[in-house]
Order: C-alpha cells, then structure tokens, then sequence
C-alpha cells in the first residue's frame, strides 16, 4: 500500500507518535501479541503499520493480509445490509418488527418478580425496525443477573453451534423486554435480529446476501463467517488478559470454532475480515455509499443511519441501562448501527460528527466526514474494555492533521 502522508494532509513526523505509543505502551511490554494501523484520510492512506505477533505461539507475525476476528465489527455491515432493503422499500423505520417475526406481537415488558411469579406490562409501543437498529429495543445480551436475563438463560438463547437465525427468534419471542421500546439504550443481540430479517425479506441465507450486496461489490474477498483451510495461515491467534496482566491463548487459530461453517450466521459478532477489507468498507462509508462505482447504499440513507436517534436527541449518559458496550457514553449519541460523537467539550475528545463501534477482541474503526478520515485498529485480545486504543489512537491522529 503506497503512503502519502503529506498528501493527505498530515505530519509525517507526528504521525510516527503512533509507532512510537503502540511499540512503547503495548508491544514490548507484551500488553498485545500484536496489531495493525491503518489512517487514511481523502482516500489517500497516510499510515500503515503492522505490530508484533499474529500467533505468538508459532512465532508469526502480523501481515498485511492477518485475517482478524471482528466480532461487534460485524454490526454495522449487517445494518447497512438492512438499510439495503430499506432503500427497496421493504419496511419503514417507525414499522413494527413483528410485520416480519408475528411471533413477537405478543412480546411483554418487565415489571417485576421473577420466573413464574414474574409480572410484565404490555409495552407502551410496538418494537419498530428503527428500535432493533438503534439497540433501544428492549433486548439484552442475557448474561446478566436481571430477571429478565435469566429468562434468556433459562431457554438458552446463546448464538452457538446448533442454533439457527430462526430458532433463535422463536426463542426471542418468549423472553420479556427490559424496558418498553425507544425509552432506554442497551447493547443487545438486536443486530442478530436484524440479520434474521435480512434472511427473512430477502430470502437468502444471510451469509449469501452480504457476499452478494456488500463483499463481492466492494472486493473484501477475506471477509466472511469462517476461515477456509487455504487462509488458515493468515489467521490470528486470539488472546485474553488475565488477571495477572499476562497474556493468555483462547483460541488457536489452527483448532478455533471459525474453521467450520457455522449454523448461526451471527450479524451482531460472527465475521472475521482484514484491515485491507474493512477499509473498502470504510472507504465506502466514506463516500457516501460508494466505492469504484459499486453503490451499496443512498448517501442520504447514509446521513440517516449516522444521525442521532436517541429519543429526544439524549446521549447515552442519560439512555444507557448497562455498562458493557463498545463505546464510552459521555457525549455519544447511537444511531442505525453507528455511535457517534456529539460534541467534543462532552465527549471530551476531538472529531465531532464521526461515526464508530469496536469489538470484542479490541478492533476498532472511525469514520469522520468532517475530516474526511478513516482509522482501524486491528489486535486479538479480550475483553476490549482493557484498553483505549479508540481515545489514545483520536488524540495521535488529529493531533497529527496540518492542513
């Protein structure tokens, strides 16, 4: 990949403060095996850079072509996958889901008590498209100590081997909601819901519209639901942190669960892609929907799903039930897939108006229209929360903008 930094309007100089803080702070203390950086801005990549161990068990390092789990990556390509069917005007945002899952029609929303005893209210207004978007639908992740959680963990609703798209909105249908839809925001399995509803409008298995819509288009030719055996050289290894501060193996990219197909397409956290294929994603983003003349989306349908859409134009601060997302709360708004920074005094970094998510494994990307930048990171270690790549990589970045 060709460099032009000053070209695309930066310091050169200031943005090698990127090598220096990820070799100082995180390679060779071990924090990381390893990672890849990749800053564009007008298109033009200014900087990237690959770090360290892709296995550190086999002594590999990371490539250009290190195929990374995504995880919550996933979610904002199976949203714009949604909003695909949205421009051929197969629902409306303010419809109710259950037009597609009738199932639901029936949901409840938790009042109090628990198991038998548990009471629950009809909600206040039907989950729309825009709530499964949103995360404001009413769902959780299940695997708290709420009630209503239990009530996930009691039919096993888990996104494993075994379990379909289909069978797990059947099972969806009998937990009660958290709260009643569009009140609250809370990091869910919705985005799996709106895979199924891929799979559902358009009659294609999910993992065929998104190489067929988004992949194929754009040329992310490693971006997919599983490894095949010709790619599983350029597979990471995926670590964890343990408590002692070490880092340790959780999945052996040679033995993982992502060298078989899957049974459950996962559009909330089952890709694994590269950085060279997340940047035509972003690129993509970038331009209002369009990359070399393969239109994903409308760029007005862009600029909705990167609004606001919390209700009353809230930040999470004030509609988040939770701690556990991919993102900070303080000055971020969440719109159709999408955080975004509302304001900087708030949020208390620079890039208003951009748009984001991370995930699990400690990806993360940005796209900012006002400075017409991209950035990812890509690393494998869990939980993400351990570090601030995203805050510490923003203050490197913009600091390093001449022009």
């Amino acid at each position: 990949m060709e460099l032009a930094p000053r070209q695309a309007g930066f310091s050169p100089e200031r943005l090698e403060r990127v090598t220096a803080h990820l070799e100082r702070n995180y390679i060779e203390p071990g924090k990381i095996a390893g990672c890849q950086v990749l800053v564009a801005r007008h298109g033009i990549p200014a900087y990237h850079r690959s770090f360290g161990l892709a296995d550190r068990e086999r002594g590999k390092p990371v490539q250009d072509d290190t195929i990374f789990r995504i995880y919550s990556m996933t979610k904002p390509i199976t949203s714009v996958a949604l909003m695909t069917l949205y421009e051929q005007g197969y629902f409306h945002l303010n419809d109710p889901v259950s037009r597609v899952i009738p199932e639901w029609k029936n949901h409840r929303v938790y009042v109090s008590g628990e198991g038998e005893g548990m009471e629950t209210c009809a909600p206040n207004q039907p989950m729309t498209f825009r709530h499964v978007l949103s995360h404001t639908a009413g769902l959780s992740y299940g695997a708290g100590n709420h009630p209503a959680d239990r009530a996930y963990q009691q039919l096993r609703i888990e996104r494993s081997e075994g379990e379909t798209l289909r069978t797990f909105v059947d099972k969806l249908a009998q937990v009660p909601l958290r709260y009643h839809p569009g009140e609250r925001w809370m990091y869910s399995l919705a985005t799996d819901v709106c895979g199924y509803l891929v799979e559902a409008i358009s009659g294609k298995r999910f993992d065929r519209y998104l190489r067929e819509t988004i992949f194929d288009p754009l040329g992310m030719k490693d971006t997919a639901f599983g490894i095949p055996p010709e790619k599983v050289s350029r597979f990471a290894a995926n670590y964890q942190r343990r408590p002692d501060k070490s880092l340790g193996l959780i999945d052996d990219p040679e033995r993982s669960t992502f060298l078989r197909e899957p049974s459950f397409f996962s559009g909330g956290g089952g890709l694994v892609s590269t950085t060279a294929d997340y940047f035509r994603f972003c690129e993509m983003l970038r331009r209002g929907g369009e990359l070399d003349g393969n239109r994903i989306l409308g760029s007005r349908t862009l600029r909705l799903m990167t609004q606001n859409h919390l209700a009353g134009g809230r930040d999470l601060t004030q509609m988040a039930i939770g701690a556990f997302s991919e993102t900070a709360y303080e000055g971020v708004g969440f719109g159709l897939g999408f955080a975004m920074t509302l304001g900087e005094v708030a949020a208390g970094t620079v890039g208003a108006g951009d748009y984001y998510w991370g995930g699990a494994a400690s990806t993360i990307f940005w796209v900012d229209p006002t400075e017409d930048l991209s950035v990812i990171l890509m690393t494998q270690l869990m939980p993400s929360a351990t570090f601030n790549f995203r805050g510490q990589l923003k203050s490197i970045v913009y600091g390093a903008i001449e022009d």
